[in-house]
């Protein structure tokens, strides 16, 4: 079952590059006593997730953190040695939060999982944004193709 608005994100282990390596980071803490913006996609480096989704958040980053989010990440199925080259390629590593959710963990609890097995892809992220405080859904945006309600512009005009 998908989440919905007024559930409360799932704690769920991810990881993060650090400069000591990478790191597990629960959702409690990222999420717990702050009001995030948190936007995923189906794979680092791939074609929309590279040319336009990251690079809106990269770009309207301190205008979204403006209006009183705490913390922009960006989650994807991926590794957090992935996460970090890609956010480093994208000059994302100063606003923008890099969440490896390497076995899908998140993804399957949220319930937005999308299975590309057949593509060869296996189990990756639908393409969403959301907007939670502390740790509760106030917004939910998911883009059934394409990028048309998860991108940067839109997120900031529900702030």
């Amino acid at each position: 079952m998908t989440i919905q608005v007024g559930d409360k994100i799932p704690n769920v282990t991810l990881s993060v590059m650090t400069e000591e390596g990478v790191q597990d980071i629960s959702t409690d803490a990222i999420f717990s006593g702050k009001k995030v913006v948190m936007f995923a996609l189906p794979g680092a480096f791939t074609p929309t997730c590279s040319a336009s989704h990251l690079p809106g958040y990269v770009v309207r980053g301190d205008e979204i953190k403006a209006k009183g989010v705490d913390t922009i990440a960006c989650l994807s199925v991926n590794d957090a040695f992935v996460m970090d080259a890609w956010g480093r390629a994208q000059n994302a590593e100063d606003n923008i939060l890099m969440l490896a959710d390497g076995s899908a963990a998140l993804t399957r609890a949220l319930g937005l999982e999308l299975d590309l097995t057949d593509k060869n892809f296996g189990v990756r992220s639908q393409r969403y944004a959301l907007i939670a405080e502390d740790g509760v859904v106030s917004q939910l945006n998911i883009d059934p193709a394409g990028l048309s309600s998860s991108d940067a512009d839109t997120i900031l005009g529900l702030l």
